[in-house]
């Protein structure tokens, strides 16, 4: 009823203007060029109001008239747009069920009816990489910098190509970049300080960990413990120029940072013990041993002792697992020193605790039951047998394993020498499925293949 108000307003106006005229009729002359005309006000009201009509409607038409050519070429423009939006969602549809024919006839199609470069360039550079055409991918990401709506993207796309084709240098430049143009991408930070880490350049790689961890683009205890990582690194580059003061600093920093981070403690114990701070050594290592029980850490603690008798140092091992009693490298590291020191009874005990008398003890029981049996009875039967049992158990002893890549190492390193993934070696029993232990120089491999997805999606 609103709505309707006004145009009731009008009609009733309209309605009291007829009135008023029909009732005040009145004449009108029009003598114009030997014509005359002589009618009423209504009539000539109504013909005016027809000429206004008509006037108006010609005057409708020639402007349709004029402006049809601009009008029939804007609608072949939206009609080519409509078009060409629908070959560019084509082309991502095939491009993600891996089509490359069909992405790359789309991309094109796409490129003809839009003629709008970035709208086509990221299609185009997919199906390419798709087809497996690398080079004129790389060619589309370049062209994608020379805009800056596409820039970033492009440098996301010639990233993943560096990468894959193991250019880590080209790489760290394109991220760099990347963070110059958006700094608080997460996905941008994190693999800054991955790729400075790799470059060796701790104190640059921590520096932007602790960014990304305040953007929280890094889980806090991933963060904690490649920060350990990191300032453990740099703690063996501050030794190797000869600032032992600042390594130990360094060093002790880690162990703040991740106490379960075995490394970084023993190293740490190592530079004390070196400055003739023996008894911070000792408890750095007793510390250590009470948050992570590793076989690194018992040989670092009784190489503090290397002059003792084996008796003595038997000693000093019970008095490091007295924190963690009961856990199996106890067992282990008191067995072993009982094995140096001829306790033939005590190193059993342990070894039964550790596990010998179960039905599938771990190889490094099976190795320290031969050398008791070989060395208390010189049995070498005995000996031959439990090292038959060590090599055929389906028990793993604990190593150092890649969480990336799986591969396992007795020692630790800042990389994984397999697949050269930044931190991600951590001490757990592996499974036997997993790839054979690698050695220590094995060289560092490419990093695989992004998928396709991973060039447009953060990580």
């Amino acid at each position: 009823m609103i709505r309707a108000l006004p145009a009731l307003i009008v009609i009733v106006v309209l309605i009291a203007i007829a009135i008023f005229i029909a009732d005040r009729p009145g004449t009108v002359e029009l003598d114009w060029q030997g014509w005359r005309i002589d009618t009423n006000v209504a009539v000539l009201a109504l013909g005016v109001m027809l000429l206004g009509a008509l006037a108006a409607g010609l005057f409708h038409l020639l402007r349709r008239l004029i402006t049809a050519p601009a009008a029939y070429l804007r609608w072949r423009r939206e009609r080519r747009r409509e078009a060409g939006f629908r070959a560019l969602t084509q082309g991502m549809v095939a491009v993600a069920a891996g089509d490359p024919e069909e992405a790359i006839k789309h991309s094109r199609r796409a490129d003809t009816l839009l003629a709008d470069p970035p709208l086509t360039l990221l299609l185009s550079a997919q199906a390419a990489q798709l087809n497996g055409d690398h080079d004129a991918a790389r060619r589309y990401f370049s062209a994608m910098l020379e805009r800056a709506e596409t820039e970033f993207l492009g440098l996301r796309g010639l990233l993943m190509q560096a990468l894959h084709a193991g250019d880590e240098a080209a790489a760290l430049k394109l991220v760099e970049r990347a963070k110059e143009l958006r700094p608080k991408t997460p996905w941008v930070l994190h693999r800054l300080y991955q790729l400075r880490a790799r470059a060796g350049q701790w104190v640059e790689a921590e520096a932007t960990l602790v960014e990304a961890m305040g953007r929280k683009a890094v889980e806090a205890a991933t963060g904690r413990h490649h920060r350990a990582v990191l300032l453990h690194e740099q703690s063996r580059a501050a030794e190797a120029v000869g600032d032992t003061a600042k390594a130990a600093a360094l060093a002790e920093k880690s162990v703040t940072h991740d106490r379960t981070f075995a490394p970084a403690a023993i190293r740490l114990a190592q530079l004390q013990n070196a400055q003739s701070r023996a008894r911070r050594a000792i408890r750095t290592l007793l510390a250590a041993w009470k948050e992570a029980p590793r076989p690194d850490v018992a040989r670092a603690f009784t190489a503090l002792f290397g002059d003792e008798a084996p008796l003595q140092r038997l000693k000093r091992v019970e008095k490091l697992v007295a924190a963690n009693p009961e856990h199996a490298e106890s067992h282990l590291a008191v067995a072993e020193a009982a094995l140096d020191a001829k306790l033939w009874g005590e190193a059993r005990r342990h070894l039964m605790a550790a596990g010998a008398g179960a039905d599938h003890p771990s190889p490094r029981v099976c190795r320290l039951m031969a050398r008791l049996e070989e060395q208390e009875h010189g049995d070498m039967a005995a000996a031959r047998a439990w090292l038959g049992r060590a090599a055929n158990t389906p028990v793993a002893d604990p190593a150092y394993v890649c969480l990336h890549c799986g591969a396992e190492l007795a020692e630790w390193s800042a990389h994984c020498p397999r697949c050269h993934e930044f931190g991600s070696l951590t001490w757990q029993t592996p499974k036997r499925a997993a790839p054979a232990p690698l050695a220590q120089t094995t060289a560092p491999a490419a990093i695989p293949p992004p998928t396709l997805i991973d060039i447009t999606a953060p990580r």
